[in-house]
């Protein structure tokens, strides 16, 4: 039974997604101690191991945001960040942060669930540590590194990296490494991409692994 951590300040809205919850077969852990400073926030919320965290974006006296970059320092758990508006900045917020996904308010229950079920699959089905050539990719930490360097990965660079090592050898689409990116194509802005892509093969060349990524005109690009 996995274990969901709510983080969600509004006690109706607290109870009604532990309800959804524990009758999907989840183990619902509700957080209320808004109280304590942002660090020791993080500290508490992580103490019941939790296998994915329903994060409110507004909560007082916390910016959800900045608790998620936080969390980030620390642990790759799951992070469905839960937001009040359909505004294009809040959604991209959540996923630059460090989101693995965001529902919107007012929400379906069942297409909560799907976003929580697809989530996980996501988390079990990749190891977290792939050996690439010469280098490690870490995915719990979001790193590469050779045997003397480590270098840091954004969330963006996290999410395409981890897109890529699912198919190694095979075309990804820019199409569907968007879509995971921002998980609607309303919101895909395209040079966003390229500018990620650069950013990760800069990366890949610094730690002595050129050509990592290869782009196929009009189709996409591959791990190679």
């Amino acid at each position: 039974m996995s274990r969901i951590t709510i983080i969600e300040d509004d006690p109706a809205m607290r109870g009604a997604l532990s309800q959804i919850l524990s009758e999907a077969d989840f183990e619902p852990v509700c957080y209320n101690n808004f109280a304590l400073d942002a660090p020791h926030f993080v500290e508490e919320l992580l103490k019941s191991s939790p296998d994915l965290i329903l994060l409110d974006l507004h909560l007082p006296d916390h910016n959800g945001a900045i608790l998620l970059r936080l969390l980030r320092k620390t642990s790759q758990t799951p992070v469905i960040m839960i937001t009040s508006s359909n505004s294009e900045a809040d959604e991209m917020i959540a996923l630059d942060f460090g989101a693995d996904d965001y529902v919107t308010k007012p929400f379906n229950p069942q297409l909560l669930l799907l976003h929580i079920e697809a989530v996980l699959r996501r988390g079990n089905n990749q190891p977290s540590i792939v050996p690439f050539h010469h280098l490690t990719i870490n995915l719990l930490e979001g790193s590469i590194k050779n045997n003397t360097k480590t270098l840091e990965l954004t969330k963006n660079e996290m999410v395409i990296l981890r897109t890529l090592l699912k198919t190694p050898g095979k075309i990804i689409s820019r199409e569907t490494l968007m879509t995971e990116l921002w998980h609607n194509q309303e919101y895909i802005n395209d040079n966003a991409l390229t500018v990620n892509i650069s950013r990760l093969r800069s990366k890949f060349t610094k730690l002595g692994l050129e050509d990592a990524i290869a782009s196929r005109k009009g189709l996409g690009y591959i791990l190679q």
